[in-house]
């Protein structure tokens, strides 16, 4: 799936002649367009990542009167794209004026990042279905109660173990048979500490419970075992197993912690909010910054 991220479009005239510079950024690449006259004329691509996604595009245009204009299109910083357009090394035109059109630096090397395609196309299904527990626990859990919550995603995660035997597409995703455990956990302290706040408090100390495991897997196995699960989920080749482990373990922590602030701070339906939607940019913010400190840095998964 392709996801939109931002057009841009920047119009200047050389004598008599329109020229109208397009730039179209989604998930997947960057494409820049040039029209004179309303005519395209010429145009670049560059894909998301990889080496090739931090050059700049480079457009040119044969004018009337026989000069070529030359067109400089990329990024402006993290939020804009512009140009730079010159005739005969001498600039007639910036859309941002002063300011380099670069690849962000802070970003290059997320970019460049060898992205593995295989592991990218199977882990979409194992998320989607993440995706749908996390909904049915907000619709069971506004319907009925937390407890009952529990107790369905334990059966739920449970009973896709038990499918996955039997199917060949990977349903479960990396960490398969620790989520389940970690979800049936969930349900008996759920049972047992049958309190609101209680129930909203095991996600804090389930989570703290798995930033232990992950930081004891990056401390004593190199994270051969919880690392190596999650990296089944990252579609980057060259990732550090022990740094990923210990990575998670600190962002386990961190979140379970949040979630606490939450409990004793709002609603029991703010914190319902909070754990099935509200979290999950908390979630992929931390993971991205711990894939990124996980790049390049010794061992793979």
């Amino acid at each position: 799936m392709e996801i939109p991220f931002g057009s841009y479009r920047h119009r200047f005239t050389i004598g008599s002649q329109h020229v109208e510079a397009t730039i179209r950024i989604t998930s997947r690449r960057m494409v820049s367009r040039l029209l004179v006259d309303g005519v395209e004329v010429d145009s670049d691509e560059t894909p998301s990542s990889g080496q090739a996604a931090i050059r700049n595009h480079a457009l040119k245009a044969n004018l009337a009167d026989g000069r070529t204009l030359e067109v400089e299109a990329g990024y402006v910083g993290w939020t804009s794209a512009g140009i730079l357009a010159r005739i005969d090394g001498e600039t007639v035109h910036e859309s941002h004026p002063g300011k380099t059109i670069a690849f962000p630096a802070s970003a290059a090397r997320m970019a460049t990042m060898q992205v593995d395609e295989d592991a990218q196309r199977a882990n979409r299904l194992p998320v989607l279905i993440d995706i749908g527990f996390g909904l049915i626990f907000f619709v069971v859990g506004s319907l009925a109660n937390l407890t009952t919550a529990a107790v369905v995603g334990a059966i739920l995660g449970i009973g896709l173990l038990v499918v996955q035997r039997f199917v060949k597409a990977n349903i479960v995703g990396g960490l398969a048979l620790f989520g389940t455990v970690m979800l049936v956990i969930s349900a008996i302290f759920a049972l047992i500490f049958d309190d609101g706040i209680l129930v909203q408090l095991r996600t804090s100390i389930i989570g703290s419970f798995t930033g232990l495991l992950f930081g004891a897997d990056a401390l004593f196995n190199r994270g051969n075992w919880l690392g190596r699960g999650m990296a089944r989920y990252i579609p980057f080749s060259g990732i550090d197993l022990k740094r990923l482990a210990l990575g998670m373990a600190v962002v386990s922590i961190i979140l379970a912690l949040i979630n606490v602030i939450v409990v004793l701070l709002a609603s029991e339906q703010f914190w319902l909010v909070y754990t099935t939607f509200l979290d999950i940019p908390l979630v992929i913010v931390g993971v991205w910054i711990v894939i990124y400190l996980s790049h390049g840095r010794g061992g793979t998964g």
